[in-house]
């Protein structure tokens, strides 16, 4: 029982500290603040999204650091409001751009690039000033991932039940293998690691091919997967998320998560365009079929279909085979595994990721199978 209601107070704490994270850029003062999310292009346009708010301040009396000082962030967290009409200036290289926040405080921005952006590096950092009426104006920076033009694929992955075990339908579940159990049981699933860096890495193992990573749920656990990520070793992307969870009078209803990843996937070819792609999901919700209709419209494009064995209902199986027939005849693979090691021979075999990569995966399952054993 001791140790139970210790995890428990563990788990608090540190679920209280990633939740209070993003409040301490201000350092307690409160007023203008914005949120950049890692941003992403090619070597003509980069697209960078964020959030403005307006954060209360905090009472001087309490500690600088400790539960409590995370308790009273987590607590102005979730006060705070974005702020509309913000203007938000960015600068990425020669290039700049300036944006006006929505009325939920989020700026969408689209930045047509100079040619003298560096071609050397594929991450570049972009500088951002946010000001607003009867407000001292506020900086920061961003991340923006910018993949060298002679990128040979382009990797699109859903990460609920594909990445990891449990996605934002059981968040309690999931933030507590995250904080609390050992490394070797937090929710990615065995082998996803290794086979994401062999994605990434290519089939010389020297490439830093660009790895984007779409979500059904919200921009408020950006941090909680940031989170997940670095423990994991999974290559770090940007993460995007399909809908804003935010309900109006005029958006009683959240977007449907199948038909925002169709877009979004279309934006991202159309971006990158002529790279081909691989496309990798999850049985239990829509991806088959997601998927599918993008194959159909961009046939000469996606190169292979890796979808994550979660529900093994009969029908379920029938209804991914049809779709594997309507696309037999274009040069897409649907496979569907069980295990990373299935993607992974798949992807070895045509010529994907390198030799070194699968056997990578192969000890990381067996690895995982033994610790379970």
């Amino acid at each position: 029982m001791r140790q139970a209601l210790c995890h428990v107070t563990l788990f608090v704490k540190r679920l209280v500290r990633v939740v209070a994270r993003p409040m301490k850029r201000d350092h307690g003062r409160g007023g203008l603040t914005v949120t950049p999310y890692r941003g992403y292009g090619s070597h003509r346009e980069a697209f960078l999204t964020g959030r403005v708010f307006r954060q209360s301040p905090l009472a001087r009396m309490l500690p600088r650091r400790g539960f409590l000082r995370d308790l009273a962030d987590v607590v102005r967290r979730i006060a705070r409001r974005g702020l509309a009409g913000a203007s938000v200036e960015i600068r990425l290289a020669d290039s700049h751009v300036t944006v006006t926040t929505n009325p939920d405080g989020y700026f969408d921005a689209h930045l047509p690039l100079s040619p003298h952006l560096p071609r050397d590096t594929a991450w570049h950092q972009a500088d951002l000033r946010v000001t607003a009426d009867h407000e001292a104006p506020v900086c920061a920076t961003a991340d923006v991932y910018i993949p060298a033009p002679e990128t040979d694929l382009l990797v699109i992955s859903d990460i609920d039940d594909t990445v990891m075990y449990t996605g934002v339908a059981h968040k309690l579940g999931m933030l507590y293998r995250l904080f609390i159990e050992k490394p070797h049981r937090r929710t990615a699933f065995p082998g996803v690691a290794s086979l994401y860096q062999a994605l990434h890495r290519g089939a010389d193992d020297r490439g830093e091919r660009p790895i984007l990573y779409v979500s059904r749920g919200p921009w408020a656990i950006y941090e909680v997967l940031e989170t997940f990520f670095q423990l994991n070793r999974i290559p770090v992307g940007p993460i995007l998320f399909l809908r804003e969870w935010g309900l109006s009078l005029r958006h009683p209803w959240p977007r449907r998560a199948e038909d925002h990843k169709q877009k979004l996937i279309s934006r991202m070819l159309a971006l990158f365009e002529g790279v081909p792609c691989i496309l990798i999901g999850d049985s239990g919700q829509h991806d088959p079929e997601v998927y599918t209709r993008i194959v159909k419209a961009y046939p000469d494009r996606v190169q292979a279909i890796y979808i994550r064995r979660v529900d093994r209902r009969p029908d379920r199986e029938r209804a991914i085979q049809r779709l594997r027939d309507q696309i037999r005849h274009t040069r897409c693979d649907l496979v569907l595994a069980t295990d990373s090691v299935r993607m992974a021979e798949h992807a070895h075999a045509h010529g994907f990721i390198s030799a070194h990569g699968v056997e990578a995966v192969r000890r990381d399952v067996t690895g995982s199978d033994d610790d379970v054993a």
